[in-house]
């Protein structure tokens, strides 16, 4: 038991010492990223937008915080209070490569900024990009971005709130189990003028991970002028299609409708079946007869107690002390399960099972026969859509000339990075590869110790890792503590019986002075007490085992001088 306790000794601090030369391992290499230099990327061609946040005196000039408030909130949460951060990443973070951060949750935050110039919705495609990353994961709000309208009412970005007009919204939203990845265009109608939000199907990909992972993400969404578009998460498609086809409400509506004052008419027969009048309920028809019949068949099985009832009163049951019979009534003792009846197959009196009845048809009634005047369902004639028509190129919407995060979230620290607005989807790649793709492979290349994937896997969160442990050992460490107690009572038992049979023996055997059966001394009494002292241990540990029914060991007796 001492090898077993001292093994798990040594395999603890060995344990010890792997994480902790693991944890030095991951803060070298974390320190070693970090001493790289960082540079900001720069944009290889046009962008209407190109936005790091590393330049803080830059961010301040350019990004505008909302002061409105919504319409339709309460007073007291109806502001636009959320705070707003430029900050390095909790973690895998290097200096000087920072983003922004929505640090307050439960409240509105909005904040935009313009574009280089504004986007004309003509000739180029319209590519959107920016990384997300929920550091404490997400219960409950969205991240995405807005593209505002140019609009002459709604230039002053102070102003911005939940009601300002955008054309475009992209981004994920999660709220509970309903996760969504919005692409939402406002379409106006040609004839009347009026806008209507188109909304993007739903992707192919699941998307629950990227919103507990606390992991960095990019998205991605381009938009073409022949009305295709494409949806990307970290460089991949998750979602594609048309403007014409795959968003609801559809872009054109029908060219025919169903005349809305058209009305069935009276004679209008659209039942497919009617009963048969002509026919006669049958003679031997007994709508009296029950479902089902008593099984005379059924006989009480061998055993069954029919004079033990089922539930017997609890007799270890005590009438309570404050027991009111006037306000509780008299007091019965609780009924238990009777136990005589644990045994058999049923207590109590035996009924016997129920069968189906044959003699039961139920309530007669009159089948059914094809309808001959059946006209078939009937539905209002179509006419004309007189709101029809015919938009081709959805593509062209309402030119864009700012961005905007308008956001309410159950979460804090929403990382957002890299944003890009550009009509280029070289450009965007490009921005990608010098943005994204470095930082994914410089975190992958960080993750690659022991201790780095155990964090990943805990969430960065090794403290439930300390907890498991300890939950671990507990039981392990008492069960061992209970081994040893009962080794060291075993071993105490032990020496206790090897005694106590000498210890009779010391008690039985003849005192001094008494007659013993031994031989007359014939040492001469010349010679010293030490002599005799020593013989007579000599011979006591000859004796020293006793024999069974014996007088116990023979002593000589000392010698007087």
């Amino acid at each position: 038991m001492a090898i077993l306790i001292a093994n798990l000794i040594v395999h603890l601090c060995l344990l010890c010492n792997i994480i902790n030369a693991n944890e030095n391992g991951d803060s070298t290499a974390q320190d070693v990223a970090s001493k790289v230099t960082y540079k900001t990327p720069e944009i290889s061609g046009f962008a209407y937008l190109v936005e790091t946040f590393d330049d803080e005196d830059k961010f301040k000039k350019t990004w505008i915080l909302s002061e409105a408030k919504k319409e339709s909130a309460d007073e007291d949460i109806a502001k636009y209070d959320g705070i707003w951060s430029v900050e390095e990443p909790k973690k895998h973070a290097q200096e000087g490569d920072l983003g922004l951060v929505l640090k307050s949750k439960a409240r509105h935050a909005a904040i935009s900024t313009t574009l280089s110039k504004p986007f004309y919705f003509k000739n180029d495609p319209l590519i959107v990009q920016y990384e997300v990353n929920f550091q404490e994961g997400q219960e409950c709000g969205g991240a995405y971005l807005k593209l505002l309208s140019l609009d002459p009412e709604h230039q002053d970005l102070k102003k911005f709130h939940d009601k300002t007009p955008y054309t475009i919204m992209f981004g994920p939203d999660k709220c509970g189990n309903n996760v969504k990845l919005h692409f939402i265009f406002r379409h106006k109608n040609p004839l009347n003028g009026s806008m209507e939000e188109k909304h993007c199907k739903k992707p192919r990909e699941r998307l629950e991970d990227f919103f507990k992972d606390k992991q960095p993400h990019l998205y991605t969404l381009i938009v073409r002028p022949d009305n295709s578009f494409e949806i990307k998460v970290d460089n991949k498609v998750v979602n594609s299609g048309s403007l014409l086809d795959d968003f609801t409400p559809p872009v054109n509506p029908p060219l025919e409708i169903e005349d809305p004052t058209d009305v069935k008419p009276d004679d209008w027969d659209d039942r497919e079946k009617i009963p048969d009048v002509t026919a006669v309920k049958p003679d031997d028809w007994d709508e009296d007869a029950p479902a089902q019949i008593v099984d005379e068949d059924d006989v009480m099985p061998e055993g069954w107690l029919e004079d033990e009832p089922p539930m017997i009163p609890n007799p270890d049951s005590v009438k309570p002390e404050d027991w009111d019979v006037e306000m509780d009534g008299e007091w019965e003792p609780p009924e238990i399960p009777n136990p005589k009846c644990a045994d058999a197959p049923g207590c109590g009196p035996y009924k016997q099972k129920m069968k189906r009845n044959p003699r039961y048809k139920g309530r007669w009634s009159w089948p059914l026969i094809n309808n001959p005047n059946y006209k078939g369902e009937w539905k209002p004639r179509l006419i004309h859509n007189p709101n029809y028509f015919n938009d081709e190129h959805p593509f062209r919407m309402t030119p864009i000339y700012a961005v905007g995060f308008e956001l309410w979230s159950m979460s804090t620290d929403i990382f957002f990075d890299n944003i890009l607005i550009t009509d280029n989807e070289e450009v965007a790649r490009k921005w990608a590869a010098d943005t994204f793709e470095v930082r994914h492979a410089r975190i992958a290349e960080e993750s690659l110790t022991l201790w780095g994937r155990i964090m990943k896997a805990t969430n960065y969160k090794p403290g439930w890792w300390a907890l498991y442990f300890i939950y671990c050992a507990i039981p392990i460490i008492l069960y061992i503590w209970f081994l040893l107690t009962r080794v060291r009572e075993n071993k105490y038992d032990l020496k206790d019986e090897d005694k106590q049979p000498l210890e009779t023996n010391e008690e039985t055997a003849p005192k001094e002075g008494e007659t013993e059966n031994t031989s007359p001394s014939t040492e001469p009494e010349e010679e010293s007490e030490k002599v005799n002292e020593t013989e007579e241990m000599i011979e006591s540990e000859e004796n020293d085992t006793p024999t069974i029914g014996g007088d116990g060991p023979r002593r000589r007796k000392p010698n007087k001088e």
